[in-house]
């Protein structure tokens, strides 16, 4: 009974087996088969890679495995530890049937592994498999002996001076040649005695090495010399019965390794932060690069790279000292093939590549294929697509016009089709913007110069203003194109279709302004009134509107000072009892961002850009108002050009209502009266190529000014000063009457609004 239940128990538990292995295998399959999806949908997903592998190992799905491996080498570079898992994988699959086609087909895996990234370990590998599997190596065979030099010296090249590994090389190479002069006839002294020297020299270079083993290497090589019959003490650390330069070469190679110790120790140490190795790496950089030895320099790159390969900064730190070091060596282009596959999304990268490729004379097709991989990749900011078509219409440019020979099918039709690729691509996200006017101008210059098609030229013209016609630095690049080529009817043309649109800031009175001058230096009488007849009611146009809304602005100002108790439009009325409790225990969210009255501390605005800011309010009890600002200054550039002053505290740029675009005008806040003093005394100083009017504000309207309507309050009315007043709408309400002048001649009474059109609209009054 007792062996018929354990014979029961044991079969339960086998069936409880199965039934387990049974599960996991399903689970594996559904996982395998989630995966593969995912990669079918979504390629770039470097995890998923990983994993659908390591499923495909684990279930022995060789074939699939092979095609999984392709396809993520592809994409991306593989690290050595999963060539070495690829390779071993192959390895294990030789058979005697197709033992030579396997061999070659584990070899080409290996010249792909060595090519990603730096291993010592993967070189040995490679190393101990030809030694193994290749039979003409094994045999040592003169074609061996040759195949097997070569790739020792090439692995030499490639990691031979890693202080802290590359002796395991060296080792290797020096077995390998002992292994061929033990296999020599004895007889045969004039080949053994040419071999021996051979040994010796390997010796001797991998002794003027900085290495970890060094002393253990002395040892050895003093060893080798005592079998060979030389009086050595191979127990002796000591150079003594060396020759000179085998010593001298010694001696220099310890102090080396003696200045880079410990940049080597802090390199190897894993216990510390990525961050703080990547620091120590860079230093031990910048140590070698004062050193000046460019093989050394690139060895520690190249270590570097494999422990940080996606990092963008070290992988253009690397380009930009082979750039200066290199500049068309051969060896760069598998450089920035690999810098580009590790970091796709570093556009800097793929423009350093194209100038590599043309610098080094590549075919068209290279830098086409380069160009083309670029645009598949996703970028961080509009700018780096932007550099990389203009880097490659620069390099076609270059070409059309200098090269000696010129390739086939190289013409202005492919440099036609890159700038409006450039513009389908990029013209949603750089509407009226530099970058953009950029490509057009630069396109349009290329249709006329290179191509001689001026026809083409204006249609670049004309299809940036379809899309960004309010913006005038659109319409003066294209008159400009026009009046340079002598075309001049054509770029009055121009004029006489954008005088009249309206541009953010002053750019309205600057294409005006800009007519005028056109007419002076190009214009006959006739053409020069002409434009004085279209352009002076338009400026006196624009003169009332600058005039109505700084009014608007003045009223606005005294009207909330004069009434803080004033409700939000559109706010429920209260009672006054309630009224006067929410004002004695809440506070409103504009009052809680500033700070306290008696407070001298700076207040800063934040994104004063922003579509709709919360509304602040400001006394500009000590504030400077600055006019014919730079419309491209911005607040940072305004801090920078008061920090000489100091005490700056808010700073406000007016922005167009309908544009969002600065209007030229700002407002800076100071501390104290006596950092406002200074800034305004910095009047007529010069900021991004405009001279600056600098003034202090004056919300109260106590400076007297005859040129400028002002505003001031009495018992809460507002009264209106100065001889512009009757360009102040009428909605101010009627100011109080003024003494006479000495001259007896009172303030001017505003006209009414019939009046004023009338004025406007009268051609024989002098213009404003």
């Amino acid at each position: 009974m007792m062996e018929e239940e354990t014979l029961n128990d044991k079969n339960t538990t086998s069936s409880s087996d199965s039934d387990s292995e049974s599960y996991d295998a399903d689970a594996m399959e559904l996982e395998l088969q989630t995966l593969a999806t995912e990669l079918s949908t979504n390629p770039a997903n470097y995890d998923a890679h990983v994993q659908y592998i390591s499923g495909l190992r684990k279930q022995g799905e060789l074939d699939k495995l092979r095609v999984a491996r392709e396809a993520m080498k592809e994409l991306f570079p593989l690290t050595p530890a999963m060539w070495h898992q690829w390779a071993n994988d192959e390895i294990s699959l030789v058979s005697s049937s197709a033992y030579e086609d396997a061999v070659s087909t584990i070899e080409s895996l290996y010249e792909r592994g060595v090519s990603d990234y730096l291993s010592v370990s993967l070189w040995c590998d490679y190393l101990n498999f030809i030694q193994k599997y290749d039979s003409s190596v094994r045999e040592l065979a003169p074609t061996g002996i040759l195949k097997a030099r070569d790739l020792f010296e090439r692995a030499l090249i490639a990691c031979g001076l890693h202080v802290a590994e590359g002796s395991k090389l060296w080792e290797a190479y020096i077995s390998f040649e002992k292994a061929i002069l033990n296999s020599m006839d004895e007889t045969d002294l004039e080949a053994r005695e040419k071999q021996v020297q051979r040994v010796g020299s390997i010796y001797h270079r991998h002794l003027s090495i900085p290495h970890q083993d060094m002393k253990s290497t002395l040892l050895t090589y003093k060893a080798w010399e005592s079998e060979q019959g030389n009086t050595l003490d191979a127990n002796s650390s000591s150079t003594d019965g060396l020759s000179s330069h085998v010593a001298s070469a010694y001696q220099k190679a310890l102090d080396m390794l003696t200045a880079r110790a410990d940049f080597e120790r802090k390199i190897l140490t894993s216990d510390v932060p990525d961050t703080e190795r990547f620091q120590s790496f860079m230093a031990y950089l910048k140590f070698e690069q004062s050193s000046g030895d460019p093989a050394r320099v690139k060895s520690l790159y190249e270590r570097a790279i494999t422990e940080f390969p996606i990092s963008g900064d070290l992988w253009i730190d690397y380009t930009s000292y082979l750039n200066k070091t290199l500049k068309t060596d051969k060896t760069l282009r598998d450089i920035f093939n690999r810098a580009t596959r590790n970091c796709p999304w570093v556009g800097e990268l793929w423009v350093r590549f194209m100038l590599y490729l043309e610098r080094s004379h590549g075919s068209e097709k290279d830098l086409s294929d380069v160009f083309e991989r670029s645009l598949q990749c996703t970028f961080s900011t509009i700018d780096e697509y932007v550099d990389i078509f203009l880097t490659r219409v620069d390099g076609l440019r270059r070409r059309i016009l200098f090269a000696k020979e010129l390739d086939d099918g190289l013409d202005i039709f492919l440099i036609r089709n890159t700038f409006q690729r450039a513009c389908d691509y990029l013209s949603p996200q750089l509407k009226n913007t530099s970058s953009l006017l950029q490509i057009h101008s630069y396109w349009a210059r290329l249709e006329s110069n290179v191509g001689k098609d001026i026809a083409a030229a204006r249609g670049v013209w004309e299809s940036l203003l379809k899309n960004s016609g309010s913006m005038l630095e659109a319409w003066q690049g294209y008159i400009s194109m026009e009046t340079e080529m002598g075309h001049i009817n054509e770029a009055r043309a121009l004029y006489k279709r954008c005088y009249s649109k309206r541009f953010h800031g002053t750019g309205s009175e600057d294409i005006c302004n800009s007519w005028i001058r056109f007419e002076r230096e190009f214009g006959t009488l006739e053409d020069f009134e002409h434009a004085l007849h279209k352009v002076s009611p338009r400026l006196q146009e624009l003169q009332l509107f600058r005039l109505q809304q700084e009014s608007k602005n003045v009223t606005s100002s005294t009207v909330e000072k004069d009434d803080p108790a004033k409700k939000v439009k559109g706010e429920k009325r209260k009672s006054s009892s309630d009224a006067a409790a929410a004002a004695a225990n809440e506070e409103s969210p504009a009052k809680k961002q500033k700070v306290k009255a008696n407070d001298k501390t700076s207040v800063k605005v934040e994104n004063t850009r922003d579509p709709a800011p919360e509304k602040l309010q400001y006394t500009d009890q000590c504030t400077a108002f600055v006019s014919n600002l730079n419309l491209k200054a911005n607040s940072e550039d305004l801090r920078s050009f008061f920090s000489d002053v100091g005490g700056v505290g808010a700073i406000r740029i007016l922005l167009d209502k309908f544009t969002k675009k600065s209007r030229g005008l700002a407002y800076v806040d100071f501390c104290d009266d006596t950092h406002l003093e200074a800034a305004v005394a910095k009047n007529k100083q010069m900021l991004l190529g405009k001279k600056l009017s600098i003034a202090r504000s004056d919300p109260k309207g106590k400076r007297k000014g005859p040129k400028t309507s002002t505003a001031q309050t009495q018992d809460g009315k507002v009264e209106l000063k100065g001889r512009n007043t009757f360009a102040v709408p009428r909605a101010l309400g009627q100011p109080p009457k003024q003494a006479a002048s000495s001259s007896g001649a009172g303030e001017e009474k505003p006209k009414s609004n019939k009046e004023l059109r009338e004025l406007l609209l009268n051609k024989t009054s002098k213009p404003v």
